[in-house]
């Protein structure tokens, strides 16, 4: 680090971040960075209500864009995959998880970008990007099916930018309360409604003219929210960052290089091994080195100068709030994958066809956003994490044990009215629970989490599901019976998140309870009387 003198001067710290201070040096640059990050908190609330619409729309399109890019490769899953002569269940299954791969992995990073150099300009750069890749997916028709997976993984890094650094700018322009609630609640709600339009302008074009013109328009429509990004959000100071200390520390490049590595390689791995098969050696080397990966990471974050995951971030509460979001949205993957492939393939519907009877899910999502967005404030946010738990397994549940000939009405339409709430439940409850619990300076962090889990639980949940299907479909001779399997696989993740939702029920009680014992009571009485 630099002297008095301002050179860099060796030290015998093992930092394996590349820069090598002594322990009390290291705590105060965090603190340093953390106040530099913090000069950029404040955004100020647009003084008109029309700009305010404006601002609140082009932050949310973030969420709405993510959703139609999941939807543009489920809904006309199997009209693209004829493009490129591809049938394999597990090699179409990659056309969703490659872009939830990315989705989640990059996260993390984009918002330690953002922190440092501008949430605005995270934001806009990841629109951009997003269409780009959005066209060349297009493009890819004339390609392979190996370059269209690529492209929806580059695709995918375009909302790893946007997701966290549009909660970034929401989290520091409202302060905590109503207003706040509701404008993130607003953001979950634009998820069910995305995956709705873009599903259903997908389909369309695949039915009726081409498929790539889904991706060519997602590509230009990108581009023009990038552009009035620029406008309608506020400029806000830049970060005043001092500290004499590389780039690439204050980035955690040797940390993210290793946590995107691990995270790339285990997905990959798990998502593979059901189409090559698990004894195939370089699925379990990739995933051997891909925990190793994982475990080093951890390792140069515990020692790194300024680290990606800093200690105070992991709290008992963070850690069961992460614990049923990965559980739930893994299955919501699961639940949402195998109902079009449940339409398409066994009953035959067309993609738009099918669509329409998960049509109601968008209706259901903005009632459930809403609703969580007055109860928030009413409801302890475990209780609600463990409602949304229960949505996401009733749908799963419900599509574990749907006939084939069974009128719509019955199960189908309940499942696209009840699984809508366990994600616009969970999701805000989520975001606003980790904002409201940290710092300032740790808003784009606390966003970056949350999404992190969100869309690497699903593609982790798409392989899990795939790997049973495999497995139990009788070599690919009896497809609904490989769907039943995958559905259960579902309900098992669900319940799981059920039974992290209880005990973090069980564990806010029990605190609130000592919180509110007579002995804190009294000690509060006796602090009040001195």
């Amino acid at each position: 680090m630099p002297d008095e003198r301002g050179e860099f001067r060796k030290n015998s710290s093992n930092d394996p971040s590349g820069y090598h201070p002594d322990a009390e040096r290291s705590n105060s640059h965090q603190g340093d960075l953390a106040r530099a990050i913090t000069n950029q908190s404040a955004m100020e609330i647009p003084k008109s209500l029309l700009h305010e619409i404006m601002f609140v729309a082009v932050v949310c399109a973030a969420q709405l864009m993510t959703q139609a890019g999941l939807a543009i490769a489920i809904v006309p899953l199997h009209i693209i995959g004829d493009g490129f002569h591809v049938t394999n269940p597990g090699q179409l299954s990659w056309y969703a998880a490659a872009y939830s791969l990315t989705v989640g992995t990059f996260i993390l990073v984009a918002g330690r970008l953002g922190d440092l150099y501008g949430h605005k300009l995270m934001f806009i750069g990841g629109f951009a990007w997003f269409g780009l890749w959005s066209i060349l997916g297009g493009f890819s028709v004339w390609s392979n099916q190996i370059f269209f997976d690529i492209c929806r993984a580059f695709q995918g890094i375009g909302p790893a930018f946007l997701l966290p650094n549009a909660l970034a700018i929401l989290g520091r322009t409202y302060p905590a309360g109503p207003r706040k609630d509701m404008v993130f609640s607003i953001f979950g709600a634009t998820a069910p409604g995305g995956f709705i339009i873009g599903g259903a302008f997908s389909a369309l074009l695949a039915e009726r003219a081409w498929w790539p013109w889904g991706y060519w328009i997602m590509g230009i429509v990108c581009i023009a929210f990038s552009a009035l990004g620029f406008f309608a959000i506020p400029d806000s100071q830049p970060p005043k960052l001092s500290l004499h200390i590389p780039w690439w520390v204050k980035c955690d490049l040797l940390g993210g290089s290793l946590g995107v590595a691990a995270l790339i390689l285990i997905n990959f791995a798990w998502n593979q091994g059901p189409i090559v098969g698990w004894p195939t050696v370089y699925v379990y080397v990739l995933l051997i080195v891909g925990f190793l990966c994982l475990a080093i990471f951890l390792w140069v974050e515990f020692h790194a100068t300024c680290p990606l995951l800093p200690r105070d971030v992991f709290s008992e509460e963070v850690a069961w709030v992460l614990g049923c979001i990965a559980a739930g949205w893994s299955s919501f993957g699961v639940v949402v994958f195998y109902f079009f492939q449940f339409m398409e393939v066994i009953k035959g519907d067309a993609p738009l066809l099918a669509l329409a009877k998960f049509a109601p899910a968008a209706v259901s999502g903005a009632i459930a956003a809403v609703t969580t967005g007055f109860i928030l404030a009413r409801v302890p946010p475990s209780a609600i994490m463990l409602i949304a738990m229960f949505a996401f397994t009733g749908g799963q549940i419900l599509l574990a044990t749907l006939p084939v000939h069974q009128t719509y009405w019955a199960q189908a339409f309940v499942i696209s009215v009840l699984t809508p709430w366990g994600m616009d439940m969970s999701f805000p409850s989520g975001t606003i629970i980790l904002s409201n619990s940290m710092p300032r300076e740790h808003q784009g962090l606390a966003a970056s989490l949350v999404n992190t889990i969100v869309n690497y639980s699903i593609s982790i949940g798409l392989g899990l599901a795939g790997t049973v299907e495999s497995q139990v479909n009788r070599g690919g001779t009896d497809t609904f019976r490989g769907y039943r399997g995958a559905s259960y696989m579902g309900i098992g993740l669900a319940g799981l998140g059920i039974a992290i939702a209880t005990m973090f029920v069980i564990r806010s009680i029990t605190k609130r309870d000592k919180t509110e014992s007579p002995t804190a009571v009294d000690a509060s009485t006796m602090e009040d009387g001195l």
